[in-house]
C-alpha cells in the first residue's frame, strides 16, 4: 500500500502464472514476497453496515498478521481507488476476539496463495520513477493478477509488459466473485477455501470474468 493511504489497483483473471512469472523476470522485477499462504477474515457489523456501504474491514495472516480498513472505492479505467488504513498487528487469534468484543462479525473467510513482484520503471512514464507491485495470487476458484500502485497510465503499461488485455479488468472483489460463483454453480459450502474445492473445476464464465492472458500463455 502507497505511504498516501490510497490503495490503487487492477486485477485480471489469468490462466498461466507461470508465463506471468516469467515476464516479470525478463522485466527483472524484484521479488520481495515468495509465495505465502494468506487466510483472509472478512468482519461487518451485524446490520451489514459496512458492506452496504463497500467498506471493508479485514483481518489477514500470513508471513504477519495484519488489520487493515478500506473506503468505498472509486473506478477510473478499470482501476480501483480507495482510502486504505492497515497495521501490523502481534497476535491474530487476540485481533478476532477485539473484533468480536466490539460486535463485529465474521462474514467470510477466504485463502489465497500470493507471490509479490516489484518492478520500478520510468519508461513510458509521465513521471521520473514508478513503483508497483505485481501480485501473483492463487485462489481456490482460479488464479489472478492484482498490479498496485502508480497511476492508471502505469497500470497499462505493465499490463501490456504482462501480456494481459485491459479489457479484462475485474472491478469485483474476490467475496463478490465468490458469490457470483456461488449461484452459479449452487455451491454447499460458505468459505473460500482450497480443501472445499477439491475436485472442483472452475471456467472463467462460471465465475463470470473474461481471461485476460492467452489461451497459450
Amino acid at each position: 500500500m502507497p505511504a498516501s493511504g490510497q490503495e490503487i489497483e487492477a486485477k485480471f483473471y489469468v490462466n498461466n502464472l507461470d508465463a506471468i512469472k516469467t515476464r516479470l523476470q525478463k522485466l527483472e522485477a524484484r521479488l520481495i514476497q515468495p509465495r505465502v499462504l494468506e487466510t483472509n477474515i472478512r468482519f461487518d457489523l451485524p446490520d451489514g453496515g459496512l458492506r452496504s456501504e463497500g467498506r471493508v474491514l479485514r483481518l489477514r495472516q500470513d508471513s504477519e498478521a495484519r488489520l487493515t480498513y478500506k473506503s468505498a472505492s472509486n473506478n477510473d479505467q478499470g482501476v480501483l481507488s480507495r482510502t486504505e488504513i492497515e497495521l501490523t498487528i502481534e497476535d491474530f487469534g487476540r485481533a478476532k476476539q477485539l473484533l468480536e468484543a466490539l460486535g463485529y462479525q465474521p462474514i467470510f473467510i477466504y485463502e489465497k496463495f500470493r507471490t509479490t513482484y516489484c518492478i520500478q520503471t520510468s519508461e513510458g512514464f509521465k513521471t521520473s520513477e514508478v513503483s508497483v507491485l505485481v501480485m501473483l495470487d492463487e485462489l481456490p476458484y482460479g488464479n489472478f493478477v492484482e498490479i498496485e500502485g502508480g497511476s492508471v497510465e502505469a497500470f497499462r503499461k505493465i499490463s501490456d509488459l504482462l501480456g494481459l488485455t485491459w479489457d479484462a479488468t475485474i472491478a469485483k472483489s474476490y467475496h463478490a466473485l465468490f458469490e457470483h460463483l456461488q449461484a452459479e454453480m449452487n455451491l454447499p459450502f460458505r468459505e473460500l477455501l482450497f480443501e472445499n474445492f477439491t475436485g472442483v473445476y472452475v471456467t472463467s464464465n462460471q465465475l463470470g470474468v473474461h481471461q485476460a492472458d492467452s489461451e497459450t500463455g
